[in-house]
Parts: structure tokens; sequence; C-alpha cells
């Protein structure tokens, strides 16, 4: 059994949509960006699509990770899910 942070597999969708700073998110946008992103491409996806961007561009995508972190920080914590690994 592994242990997944909610608000970090929050954030891997979040980086993984297609929502950009200057669309001034509102809580519903996050929202839904996050449920397009899981939809899309699978929490396994999502990940992928957030180590790859690491890999290919790492400077811009700690830029967006930065942000993606502030957003989900003003959202009310999370609980911690069990997932088997």
């Amino acid at each position: 059994m592994t242990r997944l942070d909610v608000n970090g597999v929050r954030c891997q969708a979040l980086f993984s949509s297609g929502l950009q700073p200057s669309d001034a998110p509102t809580a519903d946008m996050i929202a839904t960006a996050i449920s397009r992103a899981v939809q899309q491409f699978g929490l396994g996806g999502c990940a992928g699509r957030m180590a790859q961007d690491f890999g290919d561009h790492p400077d811009a995508a700690a830029r967006r990770m930065r942000w993606v972190r502030q957003l989900i920080a003003q959202e009310p914590a999370a609980p911690r899910l069990e997932a088997a690994a």
C-alpha cells in the first residue's frame, strides 16, 4: 500500500491541464481543469506528462509547478487516500 496525497495528485492533474495563469482561474475553473485532466489522461498519465515536461523544459515546468502549488494551497486541506501500489 502507498499513501497518495490528494493535493499532490491534484497538482499533477492541474499541471497537466491547459489552464494558464493568464486565465485568472477561479475555484470552479481549477476544479474543472483538474477533473478534465484526470478524465483525459488518468492519474498515471498526468504524472507522466508532468515528468516529461520537467525533462524537456525544467525551468518552465518549475515555474508552472510553483503556480499550481499556490493555487492548490488556496484550497482547503484534502484528506489522504490509501491506494494499492
